[in-house]
């Protein structure tokens, strides 16, 4: 199953459990595994907090000081993104969720996110695949 989204900012935190959710309904599966994989070098999947915006701004202005672009990485003679491909391989493409009694069992204050690192762009693909 596919999630299509679009960004806006060159960089973002996008939520997108709710839409996860309504997967794992669709899917009549009550006990198993939910996986959601980005299908780009830019772009990253978290778990994280999302109901403080700051902490989404917090997530990204670490990031960024410990990962700051342009610093002199030999991609950038390519197309100017080599920070963004970092990052993204740092947090990593994918996470995976238990399922329980058919919904996904995050914490109370846990969401999925893509993480965009180099954007704006249209038609980010987030592959989900729902196990038993």
């Amino acid at each position: 199953m596919k999630i299509t989204i679009s960004t806006s900012r060159k960089q973002e935190l996008i939520d997108i459990t709710d839409k996860v959710n309504e997967l794992v309904k669709k899917s009549k599966v009550k006990e198993g595994i939910c996986n959601v994989f980005v299908k780009h070098a830019t772009a990253a999947i978290i778990i994280n907090e999302n109901y403080d915006p700051n902490v989404c701004i917090d997530f990204l202005n670490a990031l960024n000081k410990a990962f700051p672009d342009h610093a002199g990485y030999l991609h950038d003679k390519v197309d100017n993104n080599a920070g963004a491909h970092i990052k993204a391989a740092v947090l990593g493409p994918s996470e995976t969720i238990p399922i329980e009694n058919g919904k996904l069992k995050l914490g109370r204050w846990q969401s999925i996110m893509v993480v965009e690192l180099d954007g704006p762009r249209s038609n980010r693909e987030v592959e989900v695949r729902i196990l038993t």
